[in-house]
């Protein structure tokens, strides 16, 4: 008896030692396969090789001990039910670290994706495009990789694959059951393919969305977050933006048109504040050389309404230009025709009291 049960902790021992040598065997190579990587990489600056060694190295880490140590009894010819457990925990350890592969992968197509169209240059309309339909299709493939591995998973117990073939039966109405609790994450998921393709909105899009001014941070599968001009985030649903009203500044071109409302005493000399205005523009940084003039475009009985116009790269840069000018005309009005800023006239009637606060 003893004896017997030395043979089987003997035996247990060396298949211990077994899979505990090829995994270390697994381990070192692929350790020293992202150490070469990571050498030629930085030697030759090589994007490729850098990301793959920072999004696969610990993925793959994981996974080359695991299909060394599954690969070990079969090579040796240890029978198949001896390690039947370690094999079962093995496979299911391989679909996990198989799947992590697989979306860290998506990380190095996404590094390549974003070196290649860049969205920090002044006309970056293709790009923004293109970017916005990759990372919605990453978003889906990352979905889509983490249910597979979770089936892959539950399919290596033979219990939960008999409860399957017995849910089958009540297949419809839990379908039914499930469409109906599901409706607004599959018509969120439905609206996000459309906005994908059609792109109403992309990524880095200037947008006002009820009420607020901001640029299109990131597109997920359910919701889209705009950056506030404060800082602050705004989270709206995907579908949002396929049943409501909505301002898109750069939807096919980041150019813009700013304006400056004044309101000033007839007096004013237009001509002069136009000049004045033209070498303010013509000299400053932001204005794009399109569009620039100065229009009467109201009046009443108090003031008259003068339009300025100026147009601009983008909508940071009009905002920036609108403000200059602003502070810049007000200032000239100020200094050379203080009598010209907007005031109130009374006219008194004739009588005792009117000929006292005339004379």
């Amino acid at each position: 008896m003893l004896s017997g049960w030395f043979e089987n902790a003997s035996e247990w021992l060396r298949l211990a030692v077994i899979f505990a040598g090829a995994a270390m065997v697994g381990f070192i190579l692929a350790w020293l396969t992202f150490k070469a990587i990571r050498w030629y990489g930085k030697k030759h600056d090589y994007l490729l090789l850098r990301s793959v060694n920072s999004n696969l190295r610990t993925p793959m880490l994981w996974l080359a001990p695991i299909l060394f140590a599954l690969a070990a009894p079969s090579s040796l010819g240890i029978p198949a039910e001896k390690v039947a457990t370690v094999n079962l925990l093995l496979e299911i350890a391989m679909y996990i670290a198989g799947g992590a592969l697989f979306v860290q992968l998506s990380d190095v197509v996404s590094d390549l994706m974003l070196d290649r169209y860049r969205i920090d240059l002044q006309d970056n309309l293709e790009e923004r495009k293109i970017l916005t339909q990759f990372h919605y299709l990453k978003r889906v493939v990352t979905a889509v990789a983490v249910v597979v591995v979770i089936a892959f998973v539950l399919l290596q117990f033979d219990r939960v694959r008999e409860l399957g073939a017995g849910l089958l039966a009540s297949a419809g109405v839990a379908g039914i059951i499930i469409g109906l609790a599901a409706q607004k994450s599959i018509a969120n998921l439905l609206a996000g393919f459309q906005l994908a393709f059609t792109q109403p909105i992309r990524i880095d899009d200037v947008v006002i969305v009820e009420g607020e001014w901001g640029k299109i941070e990131e597109i997920t599968l359910t919701y889209v977050v705009i950056r506030i001009w404060d800082e602050r985030r705004l989270v709206v649903p995907l579908n949002y933006f396929n049943e409501n009203p909505f301002q898109n500044w750069t939807r096919s071109s980041s150019q813009l048109l700013g304006y400056v409302f004044l309101y000033t005493d007839y007096r004013l000399p237009v001509d002069a504040l136009r000049k004045h205005y033209f070498d303010i523009v013509e000299q400053h940084e932001k204005w794009d050389g399109r569009v620039r003039n100065i229009q009467v475009t109201n009046s009443d009985r108090h003031t008259m309404e003068l339009r300025i116009l100026m147009s601009a790269r983008n909508a940071p840069d009009a905002w920036d230009l609108r403000c200059a000018v602003r502070e810049q005309l007000i200032t000239f009005i100020q200094e050379n025709y203080p009598e010209c800023l907007p005031r109130t006239r009374v006219e008194l009637p004739n009588g005792p009291l009117g000929d006292s606060l005339n004379g």
